[in-house]
């Protein structure tokens, strides 16, 4: 299993608990607004074992509540499933962050109560998906897949899009609402210019733009909320 790195404590990556979050290495999409871009391929490496990361959670059993587990895009790992089932016989709880591109992953866990919380990405409305994706040719079936299967409030979950000026326009948000009607809980995440910016011409959005954007998506999911502004 390729664990490209951990964060020891957090309070933003699992909502309501303390958590540890485990980066896992590689990924289907190369979106051009990755923070995370030296875990999806080669050269990255495993910087921890399966076992480091257990005895790092046996540890902290009375302090942490839950586990993250990211990438990269963790449903590619095969071994996925049983890491997790180890650290769920800790105790934890755990939570996903994923692309929802390999949706029968999604679901097998979730039937096999592995997971407590989803957070899965929105990459942009249908007409941009490519592109926000990093992809030449962007088939939506399984990332409709995901969307429905999380909409059937089979485990806690939220959706979330990272705003990115230079790629989204209103009109993703405008595609967005009625794809995702109904959902408990989306989230509009500003960006956030990293020192080595991946592609000229990305920067955040004003916060009146966003709230132009979540204004948008209201009428479909009331509870729509604004990430990462200040």
């Amino acid at each position: 299993m390729l664990i490209a790195g951990l964060q020891k404590t957090t309070l933003l990556d699992y909502p309501g608990r303390l958590a540890a979050t485990v980066f896992l290495g590689g990924c289907n999409f190369r979106c051009p607004y990755c923070h995370n871009r030296e875990l999806i391929s080669p050269p990255c490496s495993s910087e921890f074992s399966v076992s480091e990361i257990l005895s790092f959670l046996k540890k902290r059993k009375n302090i942490l509540e839950g586990v993250c587990i990211t990438g990269g895009e963790p449903t590619l790992e095969r071994d996925l499933e049983n890491f997790i089932r180890e650290i769920r016989s800790l105790g934890f709880k755990i939570k996903l962050d994923t692309n929802g591109f390999q949706p029968d992953v999604l679901i097998h866990l979730c039937r096999e109560n592995l997971l407590d919380y989803v957070a899965m990405d929105i990459k942009a409305g249908r007409e941009h998906y490519s592109a926000a994706a990093g992809l030449s040719d962007f088939n939506p079936a399984p990332v409709e897949k995901s969307i429905h299967f999380l909409l059937s409030g089979a485990v806690p979950y939220e959706f979330r899009t990272t705003a990115v000026k230079g790629l989204h326009t209103e009109q993703d948000f405008m595609e967005i609402g009625p794809w995702i009607a109904g959902a408990d809980a989306y989230y509009i995440q500003n960006y956030k210019t990293p020192e080595d910016l991946p592609r000229p011409g990305l920067e955040p959005f004003s916060r009146d733009e966003l709230l132009h954007f979540a204004a948008l998506i209201a009428p479909y999911v009331p509870g729509v909320k604004l990430r990462g502004v200040d």
